[in-house]
């Protein structure tokens, strides 16, 4: 009991290569052996190779089996080492998925994929975000960057990686420099906003040394502080309270008009706001307008030109970026004709 345990002590230290070179080595050569030692009982090398599977993964079907001396020497070798080897592989198998699995949920992964999105900042906001962004398209991948002790969420295409975004350390974990669009979202649970902005401004300018290429969304708390900005290349930004506060405005004195951004803002409610390719047919404003009016969609935009109505007449750019309103099943219909 004692040599068994001083095995076993050392079998757990071995390297997981050595491990699965050892075992593909002695299935192969078991394999090959039975059939050269029982040349009628197991005709082909397939056959060999059924029995020793069966037989270390304890299956044992009872179809083929040794009837001479030195082929039964094998079964038994198989029953004491191959068994014993088969298990510890196994086991290392199932300790490396558990081992994957708790560094995702740590956040302790490097991310190698690329064109994914990047979520700085864990936050109810930033939940939305990934509802929404996830009912445009269901196939993008996005990585979570905070300092949480777990991840806030976990999925097939959702990462998480630990750290402070203000490091370069969980961003080059992050796979940064290969990222499709970086959202950094204020701190929650700073309560001053200068503190909150001034938080993020430290983000943005590590992201802006890092990777000024990727196209980087942020939140601030107060407009007011997007001058501090000005030095660096910040592709969008969103005011958080004075959007809100802003839309509490409108809704006093209209009520009712909360449901219009609420169904232009939010996918599974109403018609909703969408990017649609420019034709070769189209010359004019006018020329798309009406064609997208006939087929249910009304043009409302170009970028973030929303004076549509009055440039029928000019001559669309190449880079224009047109946006419509509709619903998602118009959308789909005016997609299929591209």
């Amino acid at each position: 009991m004692n040599l068994l345990r001083h095995l076993m002590r050392k079998a757990i230290h071995i390297s997981n290569v050595i491990v699965f070179v050892m075992s593909f080595i002695m299935v192969l050569f078991s394999s090959y052996l039975i059939v050269l030692l029982e040349r009628e009982n197991f005709p082909s090398l397939f056959d060999g190779f059924w029995w020793v599977m069966t037989t270390v993964t304890t299956v044992g079907y009872g179809d083929f089996y040794p009837e001479t001396v030195p082929g039964r020497w094998l079964g038994l070798f198989l029953y004491i080492f191959g068994i014993g080897l088969i298990g510890l592989v196994i086991g290392k198998i199932i300790d490396g998925l558990t081992m994957y699995r708790k560094k995702r949920e740590e956040g302790d992964i490097v991310y190698k994929e690329k064109g994914h999105y990047i979520i700085i900042g864990w936050s109810q906001k930033a939940k939305f975000a990934i509802k929404e962004m996830l009912a445009t398209e269901s196939a993008i991948e996005i990585v979570i960057i905070d300092q949480l002790e777990k991840a806030p969420i976990l999925d097939s295409n959702i990462s998480y990686i630990r750290g402070n975004a203000c490091d370069k350390a969980p961003l080059e974990k992050a796979n940064i420099h290969e990222a499709k669009s970086v959202l950094i979202f204020a701190d929650d649970m700073i309560k001053d906003n200068q503190l909150a902005d001034g938080k993020t401004l430290l983000i943005a300018s590590t992201i802006e040394s890092m990777a000024p290429e990727v196209h980087t969304i942020v939140e601030v708390m107060e407009e007011s502080h997007i001058k501090n900005f000005k030095y660096m290349k910040i592709d969008e930004f969103i005011i958080s309270d004075e959007t809100i506060s802003s839309l509490f405005v409108r809704s006093a004195f209209r009520k009712g008009i909360s449901s219009i951004f609420r169904q232009l803002l939010n996918r599974s409610h109403g018609d909703d706001l969408y990017l649609v390719p420019t034709k070769s047919s189209w010359k004019t404003y006018r020329d798309a307008f009406n064609e997208l009016l006939e087929k249910g969609a009304t043009l409302v935009s170009d970028r973030d030109q929303l004076n549509i109505n009055r440039m029928l007449d000019q001559t669309i750019s190449d880079h224009a970026e047109l946006y419509v309103i509709c619903d998602h099943e118009t959308y789909q219909n005016i997609l299929k004709e591209y």
